[in-house]
């Protein structure tokens, strides 16, 4: 067997009511104050504040960016950088599903390495750690809050550019079951499938290991236990914890193993058309396992009209 590299962030903090003692955390860290890199519906919605509240508790203070794309661009990169300069942040802290973490592991990136995000396309460019980041997931699917990986749109190109980097790992995985009640039925689907993705890719990988088979077998046996479920029922809460403990499991399976057609198709597709990333894959993933990739990229192309 080749020898293996196993990333992931030091400190993760997993379960329903986790998100104050994570916050109560972050004092040791010795931070003074917090870019807090979200979305608009988010800060709509109260969540931020309620983070916020937590933080100056802790006796941080804050400022947010809340202009991530549900497909994060290079342009989103440079105006969170922008806020994070502008108010001498030395902490980011992601507050999302993948659309945020990603958008501030790219913030986080630049503010320490420099130059702008398209120089670290690719393995490995960066030469410094990022400025610490602390990932706070609101969805159970694309484990971004937990790995190496980060997906920015150039918008100019039409491409999403893959950065893959053990710089950009956070330093603080954070999975609160209770920040993802309120997700709305197709947000929990998309989320869910992607996590699906994630974990059989990771299982059929010929860089997989025995540690990444595990967490992407478990992953799955959970996946299609509480999947159903919590589509059909946003507020069972046993569901939820569960998904959120999967999709961890695949973050581990894929951030170690890497993926495969799914993904590397989903990135193309997503990027041209701007399509969510979750619906790319589950569209995809029935389709490539049949090798009826002709279809899939139909059903999208339909998918991006509508």
């Amino acid at each position: 067997m080749a020898s293996s590299t196993f990333y992931i962030p030091s400190v993760n903090k997993l379960g329903a009511g986790c998100l104050a003692d994570a916050i109560n955390s972050m004092k040791d860290f010795g931070f003074h104050k917090a870019l807090i890199v979200t979305d608009s519906v988010l800060n709509q919605l109260g969540v931020v504040n309620k983070v916020s509240e937590l933080l100056a508790k802790s006796g941080i203070a804050s400022v947010t960016y809340d202009g991530t794309a549900p497909n994060p661009t290079v342009e989103n990169v440079e105006a969170g950088l922008a806020l994070l300069k502008e108010h001498q942040c030395d902490c980011v802290i992601s507050l999302g599903g993948g659309s945020p973490h990603d958008c501030a592991k790219g913030i986080a990136l630049v503010a320490a390495n420099g130059g702008k995000i398209a120089d670290y396309e690719g393995v490995d460019r960066s030469e410094h750690p990022q400025l610490p980041l602390i990932a706070i997931n609101t969805t159970a699917g694309t484990a971004s809050e937990m790995t190496r990986f980060c997906i920015i749109t150039d918008t100019a190109r039409h491409i999403k550019m893959a950065i893959v980097d053990k710089n950009v790992t956070p330093i603080l995985s954070v999975n609160d079951s209770e920040l993802m009640i309120g997700m709305p039925k197709g947000l929990t689907a998309a989320t869910g499938m992607d996590a699906l993705t994630h974990a059989v890719e990771a299982y059929v990988s010929t860089a997989a290991n025995p540690i990444t088979d595990a967490c992407a077998l478990k992953a799955v046996t959970m996946i299609s236990e509480s999947l159903r479920k919590v589509v059909e029922n946003g507020g069972d809460t046993a569901a939820r914890e569960n998904m959120a403990y999967a999709q961890f499991l695949a973050g581990m399976a894929f951030n170690n193993a890497s993926l495969g057609y799914v993904h590397a198709m989903a990135h193309q597709l997503g990027g041209f058309y701007n399509l969510p990333h979750g619906v790319c894959n589950a569209v995809l993933l029935p389709h490539v396992q049949a090798y009826n990739i002709q279809a899939a990229t139909g059903r999208l192309k339909d998918i991006a009209q509508a």
